[in-house]
């Protein structure tokens, strides 16, 4: 294994979403994971599992609700550095998982629970999605078009970015703090506060007095008429973010318009007037032509390329920012290390490591049959 985090040894209880993408980063950075999955079902994460987003780990199949299961899991963890879960709050615990009885075997070890809402509060215990999480942060509130309702962003901000990238920080400091201490912890990852959290900056705007809360009525969110895209001749779009007064200059002049008799970006009043001639010259030439033509200037403009369509950008070519994992082009471990280069892993199949691991755990032959006859293993 090769990678900044080679030597780290962490455990993967069954989840979707947030948890095997933190998993794969991880992986990616060159930790040994240890995936936990079910047996036998074909639900989305077990779906995800046989997929890119489930490569680099080694897989064990289990039935954590039959007799047995509990203590292969906590017979995994003695020997790993890091457990990560992605259950409602008490299930863990009520499946004989949970902080403490992981902990009892292994005290080093850092606990990583991800739940939508948190460990605690009224919404606990209630059901959510990224959509939801992101919802009661404010955040949402700010996104989409000023006479439309918001638009969720996919669910890249709470669930990867507010859930699995917080937790990833939280884990990675544990660690140190570990090494240094020989005490592990519990980490309570919320998506809803990493997402939060996330709107730091915009939250300081709203207190400067230098945000307005609502949709399309700021500097960052599509208000202002030198940070949005324009649709051009061919219906596709580009992206323009000529912010700064030396990249709105090169805009002008890359459009062809005259600086003297052109509406302000920086004057509230004159957004209207300024989006509108922008619009009219963007719709007479098609994205690409316009992307040729903005190449070589500094006006901050790019093409919004489709999921097809990215990877055979030439700068994402000559940085081979993407990768083949099975049948899908996906985005290589990133960030990039110069003396410790993570890599992307190969796919696993389900199960596939689960002789072998429970081997390593010291199981016996007739160990073995017990945990047959109860279901908790195939």
């Amino acid at each position: 294994m090769t990678g900044p985090l080679s030597g780290v040894r962490v455990l993967e209880l069954p989840a979707i979403g947030p948890v095997p993408f933190l998993g794969m980063l991880l992986a990616d950075l060159g930790a040994e994971v240890l995936r936990v999955d079910k047996i036998g079902t074909s639900d989305l994460g077990s779906t995800l599992a046989a997929g890119p987003l489930g490569r680099g780990r080694r897989s064990i199949e289990l039935d954590l609700r039959k007799p047995g299961a509990a203590e292969v899991v906590l017979r995994l963890s003695e020997r790993c550095d890091v457990l990560i879960e992605g259950f409602r709050p008490g299930v863990a615990e009520r499946l004989g998982i949970g902080p403490d009885a992981v902990r009892a075997r292994n005290p080093k070890l850092v606990y990583g629970r991800m739940t939508g809402w948190g460990q605690h509060g009224p919404l606990a215990q209630t059901a959510g999605h990224d959509i939801t999480y992101l919802a009661i942060t404010g955040l949402l509130h700010g996104i989409g078009p000023k006479d439309g309702p918001p638009v969720p962003p996919i669910n890249y901000v709470a669930d990867f970015g507010g859930g699995s990238m917080f937790l990833a920080t939280g884990l990675l400091a544990a660690l140190l703090h570990a090494r240094a201490t020989g005490e592990g912890q519990v980490i309570d990852a919320a998506m809803t506060e990493g997402a939060g959290y996330l709107g730091s900056m915009t939250r300081t705007f709203l207190g400067n007095g230098g945000w307005r809360d609502e949709r399309a009525a700021n500097m960052l969110d599509g208000g202002a008429p030198n940070y949005r895209c324009y649709e051009c001749a061919d219906g596709r779009f580009v992206a323009v973010g000529a912010l700064e007064p030396q990249f709105w200059a090169a805009l002008v002049e890359g459009l062809g318009l005259d600086p003297a008799t052109t509406a302000s970006p920086y004057d509230p009043a004159q957004w209207d007037e300024c989006e509108k001639t922008l619009s009219e010259v963007f719709r007479t030439r098609t994205r690409d032509e316009w992307a040729d033509l903005f190449a070589p200037l500094d006006a901050c403009v790019a093409p919004v390329l489709t999921l097809q369509e990215a990877p055979h950008h030439p700068h994402n070519v000559e940085r081979a920012s993407y990768v083949q994992v099975g049948n899908a082009t996906v985005a290589g471990p990133a960030p990039r290390f110069s003396a410790t280069p993570g890599a992307t892993r190969e796919l696993t199949a389900v199960g596939a490591d689960s002789a072998a691991l429970l081997a390593e755990a010291g199981y016996s032959e007739q160990e073995l049959n017990e945990l047959r006859e109860t279901g908790a293993i195939r």
